[in-house]
């Protein structure tokens, strides 16, 4: 769930970055540049964040047609991860 939530904060994060990149850019070469607009950087991190929302709703599996098998450990201490499995008719 950490990295789910990870990836969103990233891609909230992005339009600032590529501000104050640009705005460093800008400065070291001399040219004006305006107050940093906060509500359209907001605007733009909350617009890729809901995108990849959607791109997730649209684009990963779905398995509600598999029986989930959970997670083993065997004798020697090995972990086998848990996993869907096709059900069989």
């Amino acid at each position: 769930m950490s990295r789910v939530l990870l990836t969103r904060l990233i891609l909230f994060l992005v339009p600032f970055a590529a501000w104050f990149a640009w705005s460093w850019v800008a400065r070291r070469s001399g040219r004006p540049i305006g107050a940093t607009p906060w509500t359209w950087l907001a605007a733009a991190g909350a617009l890729l964040a809901a995108a990849s929302l959607m791109a997730t709703a649209l684009l990963q599996s779905d398995n509600r047609a598999g029986t989930y098998v959970p997670a083993e450990t065997s004798a020697d201490g090995s972990v086998t991860p848990g996993h869907f499995e096709s059900r069989r008719p």
